[in-house]
């Protein structure tokens, strides 16, 4: 594996070895030098990963708007930022400027003015006009989107906290910050390159997992201190769904530990860059099963019977609001955001770029310019699942867990053993060619074949795992009779 030219540890251990030689190394407590450089060294690095997931995270709420109103024919929220300068339906602020102090409105007045003569509301389509001309849209495709959620943090913000009469006032409390702490130490063992991590321990994927399966447990508080029926049935649905779907996560890690041969986070990465292959590859099973399981775990389409809101308003947070409410949605997105790094690292290499070794310039790059990308292109699938498939019924969630992930899970674990012992070659630390071609080309066959199955029999019976399924083609002005 080649080395990151982006050393932030490295850089983040000298510069606090400097401060503490020059501080405390100075005193009659200098022998505490090495102790003090190592935490806030520590406690930096902590800050820089949280500040560079925060600031990254960004982009999933940008594809999750934008991407999303693509692919279901919507457009989303665009105009926030515009209806400063334009207005909605022609109803604008008026000079909203002049009211502003100390004469700053001078030039924010000559913006509007040049905001509205460049994206005004005329438009040669008369239905383009009558909407508002969103034209704008193709020069500052980015801004729009973002702003709307800084208007959405700041409405949490300024809400009301309330707490329900009969609420169990503790439980209700302590639940949302179970969920959020819990959500944020995941990034703890979770790197986002060679030298860019909070921590780096030996047992790190054991550790991150049992940190991800604490927030369930919150979930379920949350759901019964509420002391309200929708919360509660949210609550145990959430519970039932997610001790369904753990086992088999838990599992298809354990596959993926067995044939690194290693439990630290880094140690995975490393070894399909010396391998030179990939685990997906190699586990083209346990990377389906991976990212099934995780699409359950943050309780996203079609997997999000816990939070349906067409039958329990908003699930087991339905009592929650203001800014208590916007974090435990925020942690939704951290917790996904976190599945789609643990995807590129167990299956996509992590931040090894492909044919590194082939291509002179590319060692060069930071190696976070690849593992986002990676990331980003999981959650587009995440996204895609959104809009392309609906709710799954709360039995079938439950028997598609339990009659087939997890069999499947365990035969990939199987499989996994199977290469690590017999096919894998210690010696040399690397794979037969032949091997993950012949693994990819029958999982490939497989997916063809079992994509265009159809079985007349078990979709006349309605056995499938939709809800809503129909044989009828309807015809534009026909009702059904019955």
């Amino acid at each position: 594996m080649t080395e990151d030219i982006l050393d932030i540890r490295g850089w983040v251990r000298s510069g606090m070895d400097f401060l503490s030689e020059n501080t405390i190394g100075m005193s009659r407590h200098w022998e505490y030098t090495d102790s003090v450089a190592w935490f806030l060294t520590e406690f930096l690095m902590c800050a820089l990963m949280f500040a560079g997931i925060m600031g990254t995270l960004l982009v999933l709420l940008w594809m999750e708007r934008k991407v999303l109103g693509r692919m279901m024919d919507r457009r989303g929220a665009r105009t926030s930022l515009r209806s400063l300068w334009i207005g909605e339906n022609g109803v604008t602020a008026g000079e909203w400027w002049n009211q502003l102090p100390f004469g700053t409105g001078v030039p924010i007045g000559m913006v509007n003015r040049a905001l509205n003569d460049f994206a005004g509301n005329d438009h040669e389509l008369e239905s383009v006009s009558r909407v508002q001309n969103r034209g704008y849209h193709g020069v500052w495709w980015l801004l729009p989107g973002f702003f709307q959620n800084l208007a959405d943090g700041m409405k949490f913000l300024t809400k009301e906290h309330m707490v329900p009469e009969k609420a169990d006032h503790y439980v209700y409390e302590v639940a949302p910050f179970l969920i959020i702490a819990t959500t944020v130490m995941c990034f703890v063992f979770i790197p986002l390159s060679p030298n860019y991590y909070a921590n780096n321990s030996e047992m790190s994927i054991l550790f991150l997992m049992a940190v991800f399966s604490v927030a369930p447990l919150g979930v379920f508080f949350a759901g019964w201190s509420s002391n309200n029926k929708y919360t509660l049935l949210g609550g145990i649905r959430s519970a039932a769904q997610l001790t369904a779907y753990e086992i088999p996560l838990l599992i298809t890690v354990l596959s993926v530990v067995v044939i690194s041969g290693s439990f630290n986070m880094i140690e995975v990465i490393e070894f399909q860059a010396d391998s030179g292959v990939w685990n997906i590859f190699l586990l083209p099973l346990g990377g389906i099963l991976f990212l099934v399981v995780m699409v359950a775990e943050v309780e996203r389409i079609p997997f999000d019977m816990p939070e349906a809101e067409a039958e329990l308003v908003e699930g087991w947070w339905t009592e929650y609001g203001g800014m208590r409410w916007g974090l435990m949605f925020a942690s939704e997105y951290l917790r996904t955001y976190a599945a789609c790094i643990l995807f590129a690292h167990f299956f996509l290499g992590g931040w090894e770029a492909p044919f590194e070794d082939s291509i002179p310039f590319i060692e060069n790059l930071p190696h976070i310019m690849w593992l986002l990308p990676k990331a980003w292109l999981i959650f587009f699938i995440f996204v895609w699942l959104r809009a392309a498939l609906h709710r799954v019924r709360t039995d079938q969630i439950l028997e598609f867990g339990w009659r087939w992930l997890l069999p499947l899970s365990l035969v990939n674990l199987v499989m996994a053993t199977i290469l690590r012992l017999w096919v894998y070659d210690g010696i040399n630390g690397e794979w037969p060619i032949l091997v993950p071609i012949l693994i990819t080309s029958i999982g490939l066959v497989l997916f063809v074949l079992l994509s265009i199955d159809e079985d007349p029999e078990a979709l006349a019976a309605q056995t499938r795992p939709f809800s809503v399924q129909t044989t009828d083609v309807a015809s534009p002005g026909q009702r059904r009779s019955d």
